[in-house]
């Protein structure tokens, strides 16, 4: 069986892991010399991916605990913490009794609400949202918990800019205030809104201005990408055309997850001994516009009329400056200045628009392809 070489989701064993060579050596040795790091990138451009391809590593896997949680779906504090708590016992307290009596006598403030399993009569983390009357000794306690146990650990916490958008005013002082007390843990704080999170980590007026080492996702290489896509197509017997993958990594702007999609698509309908030409490549997007096509127009459902407009005339400049100009405004009709200023707001807020250097563009390139085969 021929295993398709173009992973999308899940772990990638490294013979199918592409580059990134020098950003895997800088996370390892930060980590290895206990630095916290703030990696950011675009969306959907490999993040996470690497996080695991480093930490898979024997050296971390053998020497150290992973704690990983993602909190992109959070929108308190309180959320917050109930999943790291979560993360911290299913990753760390439930690898021995030792710890998870650890755990339990630590977490004092949850003692009466622990679950037991009645086979093992052990504690199971059923914590409710309820349970947390005090996130902020919670958090105390878990901090506590993981400088307590006699293994290093590593917190990665994914989408790690979601806490601004927390109701709370405190968040960031309150973490930064426990993690640069910790002396048995180091932290990777992922992000995909590059824009905040370099706020949040390089504004001098922020609680985590310089806590962490900068390390930022670029797109990879495009002929160091070419070579990766060719010799895989090759070892199974088919060839890919330099023109076809050009077409693919311009279409998607060099985002990772985009390209190892159509390549994955590509690569299950060209044959042994076939090719895979820029017309067959180019099918193969439009069979991937189809298939999201009902997603795409629900999305833009839930816009207002305004906002349309502004996200259409975006589109149509590729890279809009000023768009809050009068010219702007008149050179694609728009109502008003201030109008355009609140809808492009909203549209930065569901992330369908990145503005960098006061530059605005779509952020996702799916969406910049189907708006160009709609109009």
């Amino acid at each position: 069986m021929i295993i398709n070489p173009f992973v999308v989701s899940g772990k990638i064993a490294p013979e199918y892991f592409c580059d990134r060579i020098e950003e895997a050596c800088q996370l390892s040795r930060a980590l290895e010399n206990q630095l916290n790091v703030v990696l950011t990138s675009e969306r959907r451009m490999g993040k996470t991916s690497l996080i695991d391809f480093v930490l898979d590593k024997p050296e971390f896997q053998n020497d150290y605990i992973i704690v990983s949680l993602d909190i992109l779906y959070t929108s308190t504090f309180r959320e917050f913490v109930m999943a790291l708590g979560s993360a911290v016992f299913n990753h760390v307290a439930s690898r021995s009794d030792k710890w998870r009596k650890q755990f339990v006598s630590l977490l004092k403030s949850l003692t009466a609400s622990f679950s037991y399993d009645p086979i093992q009569n052990t504690p199971t983390f059923n914590v409710s949202l309820g349970d947390i009357q005090r996130p902020e000794h919670t958090l105390t306690e878990i901090m506590e918990y993981l400088d307590s146990v006699d293994k290093p650990c590593i917190v990665v916490i994914d989408e790690f800019q979601q806490i601004t958008r927390y109701p709370e005013n405190n968040v960031e002082a309150i973490l930064r205030t426990h993690i640069q007390k910790m002396s048995n843990a180091v932290f990777v704080f992922s992000g995909s809104r590059r824009r905040i999170m370099e706020e949040m980590f390089f504004s001098s007026k922020r609680p985590f201005y310089q806590s962490a080492k900068p390390l930022r996702l670029e797109p990879i290489n495009e002929t160091v990408y070419l070579s990766f896509a060719t010799r895989h197509f090759q070892n199974a017997g088919k060839e890919l055309m330099a023109d076809a993958f050009h077409f693919v990594y311009s279409k998607f702007f060099g985002v990772t997850f985009y390209i190892q999609r159509i390549l994955k698509d590509a690569f299950s309908t060209t044959p042994k001994g076939d090719i895979c030409s820029l017309e067959s490549i180019s099918q193969t997007i439009e069979d991937y516009l189809d298939e999201n096509d009902s997603r795409l127009r629900e999305q833009l459902s839930y816009l207002t009329e305004v906002q349309k407009e502004v996200l259409y005339a975006i589109y149509r400049e590729h890279e809009a400056h000023n768009i809050t100009s009068m010219a702007f405004c008149k050179k694609y009709r728009l109502r008003s200045p201030s109008s355009t200023q609140s809808a492009s707001n909203k549209l930065l807020s569901m992330e369908l628009i990145t503005r960098e250097n006061n530059v605005y563009r779509i952020s996702d390139p799916l969406l910049n392809l189907w708006l160009q085969r709609i109009f």
